[in-house]
């Protein structure tokens, strides 16, 4: 077995499986069978910061809590799913990401607002150590986060959307099988090119939508209306 970095405590929940951050916050009764609300993190839920390792500089993007919100007022399970390239480069470490994961879900709080589960794969094709890999199944825009939250949490995949600032967060969500995505500007979302490639990954079964950000795009989710 792979002995990986770990934080100096676990979180509540929280654990990793194969070296993915496998953190389930609600119980299974609120969580089996439903659709769920997939969000990126940087750049979606908060504003994109540079390998974002410090608390003090999370900062939410417009509406994020109200969104968020609204889902948990729909019983939908909201769930993150991050790559953490820079664990896997050495730039920080896990207490880092809890403390920045922390801070996201105290300023959600204040709002209202609360996500059901948190995964986070810092594998990379330049990550260092035992977190080296070429194209890990985990990791955006493979499927990988996204089942493991299916097989953690219960929740309904072919039901289920995503929210993203990239166009990997939108293949992540078609190669998982699910309904569909809303690409934003927030982040990585306003690069060239980025919403052109983020809208031609939509497919037969796999709709697309645009939004300026996480805010906006509560009302183009057909789970939210």
């Amino acid at each position: 077995m792979t002995d990986y970095p770990r934080p100096s405590a676990f979180p509540m929940g929280a654990r990793f499986t194969d070296g993915i951050w496998t953190q389930a916050l609600s119980g299974l009764d609120a969580t089996r069978g439903r659709p769920a609300l997939f969000l990126d993190r940087d750049g979606v839920v908060v504003e994109e910061a540079h390998y974002l390792h410090e608390p003090e500089k999370v900062r939410l993007t417009p509406r994020a809590a109200e969104t968020v919100k609204a889902a948990n007022a729909r019983g939908l399970p909201v769930i993150l799913v991050t790559n953490q390239a820079g664990v896997g480069y050495g730039y920080f470490g896990w207490d880092d990401f809890v403390a920045v994961q922390t801070r996201i879900l105290d300023d959600l709080a204040e709002g209202g607002a609360h996500v059901d589960g948190v995964f986070a794969c810092p594998f990379h094709s330049k990550g260092q150590g035992v977190y080296a890999h070429p194209d890990h199944p985990a990791r955006k825009p493979n499927p990988g986060m996204l089942e493991l939250a299916r097989d953690v949490m219960g929740v309904d995949l072919a039901r289920s959307w995503i929210v993203g600032d990239r166009a990997l967060d939108m293949e992540a969500g078609r190669n998982g099988g699910l309904e569909g995505g809303v690409h934003v500007l927030t982040g990585h979302g306003s690069r060239d090119g980025e919403r052109d490639a983020a809208l031609a990954v939509a497919a037969d079964g796999f709709a697309i939508h645009a939004a300026a950000n996480l805010g906006e795009a509560l009302d183009l989710i057909p789970l939210l209306k």
